[in-house]
């Protein structure tokens, strides 16, 4: 199998940086939206369960909501392309079943041949739930996305900008997701960057490689 080149990855990821300010003039084409979608889709999560859904709102009218509630930041109206990352709220064992079902579809397998599957994650499920954290371990299987998505834009020339300073709240009440079992977590503007965005060509401040890999 074909891979990419290190010295381009290595330089993608030098190249990207939390774009600031955005060129609203600039779409991305819609195969390359359609392939950063497909990398969401393509994230690895813990035991396959996937507690997730992505929106990506690219309505102009919708964007130009959000500045309000997210510090007044003006990337979310200017970028192509908003995608929020919203967890699902409340996992539990029936949705454990759902991806059984949907694993037995692809696979071709009976879902019966996934009970020891089934009761494996449906395990963790329950004492996630009985101890009160699953929530919260939603919320970080949709960080993997983030990540995913953010890899996959600066391996194509998009730019990005992770952002926490939202109102998760406001934000599912714009997506018109409250009560629907899934809430905002982050957020990530995509586009091109303006030629007046400062911080495109500041250098990046990192500690050394020596202060943060250590092989064992």
């Amino acid at each position: 199998m074909a891979t990419l080149n290190v010295k381009d990855i290595l330089e993608q990821l030098n190249w990207r940086y939390a774009t600031k300010e955005f060129d609203a003039s600039r779409k991305i084409p819609a195969e390359t939206i359609e392939a950063l979608e497909e990398a969401l889709v393509l994230t690895p999560s813990s035991f396959g369960l996937q507690p997730w859904k992505f929106f990506v709102v690219e309505t102009q009218s919708v964007k130009d909501q959000f500045p309000a509630v997210s510090w007044n930041q003006q990337q979310p109206k200017d970028c192509s392309h908003l995608v929020v990352l919203a967890s699902r709220v409340g996992y539990e064992r029936d949705d454990v079943g759902a991806f059984i079902s949907r694993m037995a579809e692809v696979r071709k397998v009976s879902e019966e041949s996934l009970s020891g599957y089934e009761s494996f994650a449906g395990g963790f499920v329950d004492q996630a739930n009985e101890q009160g954290w699953i929530d919260v371990w939603a919320q970080k299987q949709v960080y993997i996305a983030l990540g995913q998505l953010m890899f996959a834009a600066a391996a194509l020339g998009i730019d990005a900008c992770p952002m926490e300073g939202i109102d998760p709240k406001a934000y599912d009440k714009i997506l018109g997701i409250e009560g629907s079992g899934y809430s905002t977590v982050v957020a990530c503007p995509l586009g091109y960057r303006s030629a007046q965005d400062k911080y495109a060509t500041t250098q990046k401040v990192r500690f050394a490689k020596s202060d943060l890999i250590q092989r064992v």
